[in-house]
């Protein structure tokens, strides 16, 4: 069993930026790929970004390019999601989800390979 906790959403205003963490329980974080999701009001939940066991590769949605980046630290069970340029269209609940694979193709888009989840944190986006 796996526990996600994620911290760092909040209130900003367009073209700000935010930091978000997710901390893992596990001591074994460095055996999962991880991945951020978000879910709009009214909206399907949608994948973000991704990065590989190792932090070696990473996976984008077009729309977040050049504007998000994720990262980890596996001597620290976490993995961080850097938001800047952050547009209104981005307000959505975030997510973190860990997949046991190694995470070295772009199966990480589908939240299916993902079996644990955090709670959300909300992201708004003030235009």
């Amino acid at each position: 069993q796996v526990q996600l906790v994620e911290s760092g959403g909040g209130l900003v205003q367009a073209g700000g930026s935010l930091r978000l963490s997710c901390a893992a329980s596990r001591r074994t974080f460095s055996n999962y790929a991880m991945g951020w999701f978000r879910q709009a009001p009214g909206k399907e939940r949608e994948f973000v970004t991704a990065i590989s066991r190792s932090g070696g590769t990473t996976y984008y949605a077009d729309s977040v390019k050049r504007r998000f980046t994720i990262s980890r630290d596996n001597a620290r069970n976490t993995v961080y999601l850097q938001m800047n340029s952050l547009k209104p269209e981005d307000t959505a609940v975030y997510y973190c989800a860990a997949a046991p694979v190694a995470g070295y193709n772009d199966a990480l888009v589908d939240e299916r390979w993902y079996n644990y989840w955090g709670q959300g944190t909300q992201v708004t986006v003030s235009s």
